[in-house]
C-alpha cells in the first residue's frame, strides 16, 4: 500500500477539531477485529502489546517508532467485534481514539476518530494515522505492510490542515 489510499479528514466542530478516517476492508469483521486487537497481529502494523486487557491497560511498543519505549494504553471501552476506545499516549498527553467496525456487505467498514486538543497539530497527526491504517490494511490482507514513512509525511501534511 502507498499513501494513495483514501485520506482521512480534519473536521471542525463546536469543541474544536477532530480527525476522522474511514476505510473499507475486503474481509469479515472478525478478521479486522483480530488484526486490530490481537498482539501477534498488531505487532505487524503498529506494535506488540503486553499485559492483560481485562485490567483496562496494556503496554504498547510502537514498531515503526525506532527506539520507542513501551507506553501504557488505557482501554476505555471494548465491545468485540465492533468498538474499541483507547487513550493512547502522546508527547502532549493522552489521545482518545475510537475505532468502530461495521459489516459492509462481505467486508468491513472501519471508522477511526480522534478529537484534537488545542496543542495537537492535525498536519502531523493525520499523516501518522494514515500511515498506520495502511499498515493495518496490509495486516488484514495478510500482506507486507509499508515502511515508507516518507510517502506520508510531509507529502500528506496539507491534506490534514484544519478547515
Amino acid at each position: 500500500m502507498t499513501a494513495t489510499t483514501p485520506p482521512g479528514r480534519t473536521i471542525a466542530e463546536d469543541g474544536g477539531l477532530r480527525l476522522e478516517f474511514v476505510r473499507t476492508f475486503d474481509a469479515p469483521i472478525d478478521q479486522v477485529w483480530s488484526a486490530l486487537t490481537e498482539s501477534t497481529r498488531t505487532a505487524h502494523w503498529i506494535g506488540a502489546w503486553t499485559g492483560d486487557p481485562a485490567s483496562g491497560s496494556v503496554d504498547l511498543v510502537m514498531s515503526a517508532e525506532e527506539g520507542a519505549p513501551a507506553a501504557p494504553v488505557a482501554i476505555e471501552a471494548c465491545d468485540p467485534p465492533t468498538r474499541l476506545v483507547v487513550d493512547f499516549p502522546s508527547p502532549d498527553g493522552a489521545w482518545s481514539l475510537e475505532v468502530v467496525l461495521e459489516a459492509d456487505g462481505d467486508g468491513t467498514r472501519l471508522t477511526l476518530t480522534q478529537p484534537l486538543g488545542d496543542e495537537d497539530d492535525p498536519t502531523s497527526i493525520g499523516p501518522g494515522w494514515h500511515y498506520y491504517l495502511d499498515r493495518l490494511a496490509a495486516e488484514v490482507a495478510f500482506t507486507q505492510p509499508t515502511d515508507a514513512w516518507d510517502d506520508y509525511y510531509p507529502a500528506l501534511k496539507d491534506v490534514y490542515a484544519a478547515p
